[in-house]
């Protein structure tokens, strides 16, 4: 519920901070002080249409700020999740209205668009009556009202629906599947005959790459290590010549052998360092070592690969997942019919449970209008509208195939017997609209209502026991939702839990008037609703009737 409403620089208002509390709160005071202003101000928070023209004169900005106390699992906080808004605590809506034009909106301090404002606003409150807030009176929320007064669960439609629309998709895919490949049954026969004899396999133009360039490379330098063995090996190697060397110095070493010592040991490192390279130029001829067919295999293989990733325009490692899709395209065309027949089956089945859901949803709703229909027209003799006939026009076209099933819920209502009934906004007059939706509240208060309500002067042109009667309704649904009405009718006012006066107050000290919103106490309450009752001037008869009026309430 809203519990605190804080106002800045609108229009008349330079500050305002009006605390209120469940049940039924009434605003009143006389014409022109304020109280369409105070609506503007409320509505502007909840994400209503911005008007440089409300920021009060002289100032550059003006700002409302609405708090409100909220169940845990309220819709509103969800819908603050969504958009990451932290919803800990009081979810407090903020909008700042600019002289220029221009607005700014806040949930919980974070800035937000205007729509997401305006989302929220409406999960927390409906206003009735001048402004433009009027969900009972949208036909689009009629249906989800009628489910909701009813217990009527769409939910199972809903998913039947999905269910339906995904066979179907899925049948419809099948088909065009198979149209596809009828017309490409040739290319496509010679497209998997041709890739199934090349057989690509992924990854295998690197390896032939890499294979085809270290071949290559081999091929020019296995000259050189031939030249290279020779050299150290073969018939000009100087090894033998060098070991011959190094035996005859090794026989005279005894002799002297501080002479040729370093002699002989130089030799034999030499003849180390000529082993080492033969050993590591016959390992290089043996890798450079290749078959030229096998190179030229390589090629054949690896250009192949290359002409048919043109010739079907995809990377050479695509050919082998279009070589399967191709041979799926096939396969769809031989045994794609089976398969389709078998679809169509399940498109049938999930259609048929489809209607079954959608038509006892239909009966269920036709039921609930029968009972919202009592229940709305037993509110309204009381309202001075005992001719007057509440209607819930149902209109079912099973070709309309829609989640929430095929049933067109509007609020219709006949004003008098004998005329033609018609959409409740259409037909009713103001007086009329305004007691239809006090009646339509009243039945529908727990049934996904909005925690706080608003009724701005729904007791418009009514009087004596009308009013009374409208005055009761709102007492009776502020018990299970929080109801704030603006009205001129004594009989509402005496029925409230909190009376709130509005009236405009000239400011000490400049040459301007300011509107105020003051809590009254019960004798505040009784002179008040004595004005109510005599106009400008307050008579003892007056002050008496106001008492009674309260005592009546009480």
């Amino acid at each position: 519920m809203l519990v605190q409403l804080a106002i800045r620089d609108i229009v008349l208002i330079d500050r305002l901070d009006i605390p209120f509390g469940p049940g039924l709160s009434v605003l009143t005071g006389e014409t022109g002080a304020g109280k369409s202003i105070l609506l503007d101000a409320f509505s502007l928070a909840l994400g209503g249409r911005g008007d440089g023209g409300l920021v009060r004169h002289g100032e550059d900005r003006g700002q409302i700020t609405a708090v409100f106390d909220l169940p845990v699992a309220h819709p509103a906080r969800a819908l603050a999740r969504k958009h990451d808004i932290p919803d800990e605590g009081d979810l407090i809506l903020r909008r700042i209205q600019f002289a220029d034009g221009r607005t700014r909106a806040f949930v919980n301090d974070q800035p937000v668009s205007v729509q997401v404002l305006r989302n929220i606003g409406a999960a927390l409150v409906e206003i009735h009556g001048q402004h433009d807030d009027r969900a009972l009176v949208d036909p689009a929320a009629h249906r989800a009202l009628l489910d909701a007064f009813g217990g009527c669960d769409s939910a199972a439609v809903a998913e039947a629906h999905r269910a339906w629309k995904s066979a179907r998709d899925a049948l419809a895919a099948q088909q065009a599947r198979i149209d596809a490949a009828r017309k490409e049954a040739d290319f496509l026969t010679h497209a998997v005959a041709e890739l199934d004899k090349l057989a690509p396999l992924p990854g295998e133009e690197e390896e032939l790459a890499a294979e085809r360039q270290r071949m290559m490379a081999a091929e020019k330098v296995a000259g050189e290590i031939n030249e290279a063995l020779e050299a150290v090996a073969g018939q000009g190697s100087p090894i033998e010549s060098l070991s011959g060397a190094l035996r005859r110095l090794e026989r005279r070493g005894t002799q002297a052998p501080e002479l040729v010592g370093p002699s002989i040991r130089a030799l034999d490192a030499a003849l180390n360092a000529l082993e080492e390279a033969r050993v590591a130029i016959e390992e290089a001829q043996r890798a450079a070592d290749f078959d030229p067919r096998v190179l030229e295999k390589t090629e054949e293989r690896l250009f192949a690969l290359r002409a048919a990733a043109r010739k079907y325009n995809v990377p050479v490692d695509g050919l082998s997942a279009l070589r399967q899709r191709f041979r799926a395209d096939l396969d769809s065309l031989e045994h794609g019919e089976e398969h389709l027949a078998a679809l169509g089956a399940q498109a049938g089945e999930a259609e048929a449970a489809y209607l079954s859901a959608a038509r006892a949803l239909s009966e269920a709703r036709r039921k609930a209008g029968k009972a919202l229909e009592d229940a709305v027209n037993a509110e309204l003799p009381p309202l001075k509208l005992e001719r007057a006939r509440f209607i819930v026009q149902i209109d079912t076209d099973e070709a309309g195939r829609a989640p929430e099933g095929f049933d067109r819920v509007e609020f219709w209502v006949q004003t008098n017997p004998g005329t033609r009934p018609g959409p409740l906004m259409k037909v009713a007059s103001g007086g009329e609209l305004s007691r239809f939706m006090l009646a339509l509240k009243v039945v529908l208060a727990d049934k996904g209502s909005a925690p706080t309500l608003v009724f701005d002067e729904i007791d418009s042109g009514a009087g004596g026991a009308v009013a009374d009667a409208i005055g009761a309704r709102l007492a009776r649904l502020s018990g299970r939702v929080q109801v704030m009405a603006v009205t001129h009718a004594p009989q509402v006012a005496a029925r409230a839990e909190r009376h709130f006066l509005i009236a405009k107050n000239p400011i000490e000290g400049e040459e301007r008037i300011a509107t105020r919103v003051l809590p009254i106490d019960q004798a505040q309450r009784r002179e008040e609703i004595a004005r109510m009752l005599a106009g400008a001037t307050i008579t003892e008869e007056a002050r008496a009737a106001a008492r009674r009026l309260l005592e009546a309430a009480d």
